[in-house]
């Protein structure tokens, strides 16, 4: 037998285990990839072929023999070694973390585009930095318009030309001019205006606002539409009245107010104590507006109508300070979770 393993094996017969230390001691020495033992099988290809046979056997058994001693020293370790007591009790019930919810402007604004969705409304989206032509010039903004002006307006490096979109209106005009009647399309999308942040206005906000061009609309169809949302959205019994007003794209313009929800009506310091909220601008567009994307305004006609998704949210949820949507207060948002 090869002088090597009969050296090996009395290295192995010798050596003596006691902890955990000298194991891995055992295993670097004897197992490992480094060890005599190993570079002994790598040796087997240089030995004469009749010899080859018996050495490769020898080699096989003591590395066998090392293995089992091996496994023998771990149980002894294993079973001598006094188990640490952990300060964490693996019984107790695992920590509940408390799910993330959508926003409550996303709830709401989902809800506003799935009312309108039913009544076969397609929603459509677009950039947030626009140009003055779809922001205003297309909308029948006159030049020297107040919205135009850089008190109402974020402007792009001072460039009048393009502009972080003051309403979603402009997703109106790109689509009159991509599309041909009839036309049926909701807009929603975050806007921008230089306001005073106030508990009812902020300089971010969003909007959901509707279009449809078709032969034969009327103002009635409008009215109808806009009642439907309004008490699909905020009940059966809610009611609504339509003032006139005025706006550059629309004629005749109408803003459409609801009963209060917060004071049932009574007044309150949201509804300026007149018991009712103004949710949305409406009116029949412009002729003006249908030609400029194109549209043949003594062929078509249609209406529009645009509505502040925080001012709904505040309704919805009895809300009276438009600020909290922006201010990421969990004691807040966490109300919204089930929604």
């Amino acid at each position: 037998m090869n002088l090597k393993v009969v050296e090996i094996k009395q290295q192995l017969d010798q050596f003596r285990v006691e902890d955990g230390a000298h194991l891995e001691a055992f295993r670097l020495q004897f197992l490992s990839k480094k060890s005599e033992l190993q570079e002994l099988l790598g040796e087997v290809k240089n030995i004469a072929p009749e010899l080859r046979k018996e050495f490769g056997q020898a080699v096989n058994n003591l590395k066998q023999y090392a293995q089992e001693l091996y496994e023998q020293y771990k149980n002894i370790v294993e079973s001598t070694t006094p188990v640490q007591i952990s300060e964490i009790d693996v019984t107790r019930p695992s920590t509940l973390y408390s799910s993330g919810s959508l926003h409550p402007v996303t709830i709401v604004m989902n809800q506003v585009c799935e009312i309108f969705e039913k009544i076969g409304f397609s929603s459509v989206s677009g950039p947030d930095i626009e140009d003055d032509w779809h922001v205003f010039s297309a909308l029948n903004f006159p030049q020297d318009h107040p919205a135009r002006d850089m008190q109402d307006t974020f402007f792009v490096n001072l460039n009048p030309e393009f502009l972080l979109r003051t309403h979603t209106s402009s997703l109106q005009v790109r689509t009159m001019e991509q599309c041909k009647p009839p036309i049926r399309v909701i807009c929603p999308g975050r806007v921008y205006r230089n306001e005073t942040i106030t508990a009812r206005s902020h300089c971010i906000f969003h909007q959901v606002e509707g279009l449809y061009i078709a032969n034969d609309v009327s103002f009635a169809d409008m009215k109808q539409v806009l009642l439907y949302f309004a008490q699909e959205m905020f009940g059966a019994d809610t009611k609504i009245r339509l003032r006139p007003s005025y706006f550059p794209f629309t004629e005749p313009s109408a803003e459409m107010d609801i009963e209060c929800k917060l004071c049932s009506g009574k007044g309150c310091n949201v509804c300026k104590f007149n018991g009712w909220v103004e949710i949305l601008g409406c009116g029949m567009v412009d002729p003006n507006v249908l030609e400029n994307c194109k549209i043949n305004s003594k062929t078509y006609s249609g209406y529009a109508f645009g509505m502040g998704i925080e001012r709904i949210a505040m309704l919805k949820y009895k809300i009276n300070d438009i600020r909290l949507f922006f201010e990421n207060d969990l004691r807040f948002l966490e109300q919204f979770v089930n929604e």
